[in-house]
């Protein structure tokens, strides 16, 4: 196998001109090239008249060996490296059964892998499975009804279940472990393209079903999955995991428990802190959503093409770095998607951003987000950046008015420094409701400051984007955790063996492919434990 990297044509080029840009490129007649697989294809729009796909090829060739000899140094060709994820090794499994807490992407791909690997993990999940939490949510945005343990944080699938699904990574993988993520995410229903998009997403609507396979996939190899069912509190005996306390009322032997829990999982962390587990406040991000006519983000970056068919609904990522000593940045952009209501606790408004794999709805909506750090918590307490978001919530809910409605502004009204009284042609897309103000009451003024600064600076890189009718909804409190659980080498936590804190909620991953490759990083510290003991 031959690695072609670089191949670019013309974005809408026909399907045989790839085969043929193959052949020319190798300088080899059409009988030599036996078959090829597309391993990368990325859109390159920097030159908006000139629209390019660049590919990234393995092709399959008679007398390779001597083909690549022939070629000098500078010419981008190479041998295929190897993509497949090898398995650990597994001594005799002879511990409890280990116990998993939480279904998002990590604690997902611990199960299913402790259970290929012939572990019977227990993975439990305080909300409810994927099709009973959909309707919860429904429930949430049309009526108002919070499920503090069925919506948009908790049950299968985790927070990502209701997002753009994004699978874009800049983690170092050179064992492969994205690679087995893809690829399980396909062989549970997602599309294939993801294998070789450079920008790949999956979709709400996909996750859903996505999940409920993965599920099925550990439970007939041999795992257990339980809805909830919530962990309460932990055994401990000789400083060693003994069992998992779960619904304040049930305790599952084990010696093992991985944390894989999501960042909003807070009377968890709570119960934590009240273990002496340590715990360290981390920095995390504030702010808002930020909403576009998509067709204004496509034109913008797409020039004379924004309406081709071939090309997918327009994405950017934008950040500035402000002279008051801070940074904006927009993050987890959704092209085509809409805002959301994203709240866990009674009282608190959070908002977020979710796509269905289309991504046909009118507006672009980012989080639009400034850097907090411990500093700004006001207290050195490890669980004070819980404090600080809850906050911040809540004056959105109060500012909001009832129903879980949330605080918007249009930007225009926001730089000038005065509040909104009507919408422009930009619909906001945030359901329930939304209630126009002032920012300024619901959001830190260091957030303020910092957003006015960078807004107009960022529409010098992106035209529109200070349109003076997009519009801004707060509060974006959940970007990723505020705390770090502590782990060793080992991965486990120092003061409790047995334990293993994993994904985002622990602090060590953000977005849907690191968090499930730290939980196969997790799979495989447990997998090593047993090949010691062995």
């Amino acid at each position: 196998m031959i690695r072609l990297r670089d191949i670019t044509l013309p974005f809408d080029h026909k399907e045989e001109a790839l085969a043929s840009s193959i052949l020319e490129c190798l300088g080899i007649p059409e009988h030599q090239l036996i078959n090829f697989t597309i391993i990368r294809k990325s859109i390159d729009a920097r030159h908006k008249n000139h629209i390019v796909a660049v590919y990234t090829i393995d092709a399959a060739l008679k007398n390779e060996t001597e083909l690549l000899s022939s070629f000098s140094q500078d010419i981008r060709i190479s041998a295929g490296p190897c993509m497949n994820y090898q398995m650990p090794t597994v001594g005799n499994i002879h511990s409890h059964n280990p116990v998993v807490v939480g279904s998002g992407p990590c604690g997902l791909f611990v199960a299913l892998i402790l259970a290929q690997l012939g572990f019977k993990p227990v993975l439990i999940e305080r909300g409810k499975k994927v099709s009973s939490r959909v309707k919860d949510v429904q429930n949430f945005w049309h009526k108002g009804r919070l499920d503090p343990e069925s919506n948009v944080q908790f049950g299968e699938g985790g927070a990502g279940t209701f997002s753009d699904g994004k699978l874009t990574t800049q983690i170092k993988d050179e064992y492969n472990r994205s690679r087995k993520v893809f690829e399980e995410f396909v062989r549970a229903g997602a599309p294939e393209e993801i294998l070789y998009q450079a920008k790949p997403h999956i979709g709400t609507d996909n996750l859903v079903k996505i999940v409920k396979n993965l599920r099925n996939t550990i439970i007939s190899s041999g795992g257990q999955v339980r809805f909830e069912t919530k962990l309460t509190g932990i055994k401990i005996k000789d400083d060693k995991v003994a069992g998992a306390i779960v619904n304040n009322s049930e305790t599952i032997e084990t010696n093992t428990i991985v944390l894989a829990l999501g960042h909003s999982a807070r009377d968890t962390f709570e119960m934590m802190a009240q273990l002496n587990i340590p715990i360290e406040a981390k920095p995390f991000s504030i702010g808002v959503r930020i909403e576009h006519p998509q067709s204004m983000i496509n034109k913008t970056q797409y020039g004379k093409f924004a309406s081709h068919r071939l090309l997918d609904p327009a994405e950017y990522k934008l950040v500035h770095h402000c002279e008051n000593g801070r940074s904006a940045y927009t993050f987890c952009m959704c092209p085509g998607g809409e805002v959301i209501a994203s709240s866990s606790e009674a009282g608190g408004v959070v908002t977020n951003g979710m796509s269905r794999y289309s991504r046909n709805h009118f507006n672009a909506n980012s989080a639009l987000l400034v850097g907090v750090t411990p500093h700004d918590f006001g207290s050195t307490n490890p669980l004070a950046g819980i404090e600080f978001q809850r906050k911040w919530e809540q004056k959105a809910f109060e500012t909001g008015g009832s129903n879980y409605f949330a605080p918007a502004q249009l930007v225009g009204d926001f730089l000038a420094g005065q509040p909104s009284n009507s919408l422009g042609e930009v619909c906001p897309s945030y359901i329930p409701g939304i209630k126009l103000c002032d920012l300024s009451e619901c959001l830190p003024e260091f957030v303020i400051e910092t957003l006015r600064l960078a807004i107009p600076q960022m529409d010098k890189k992106l035209k529109g984007f200070a349109r003076n009718d997009a519009v801004m909804t707060a509060v974006e409190s959940r970007s990723s955790s505020p705390i770090r659980i502590v782990r060793d080498e080992t991965f486990q936590s120092p003061a409790i063996k047995g334990l293993y804190p994993a994904g985002e909620g622990a602090g060590y991953a953000g977005g849907i492919i690191s968090t499930a490759v730290d939980g196969i990083k997790i799979a495989e510290a447990i997998s090593s434990k047993t090949l010691k003991l062995a």
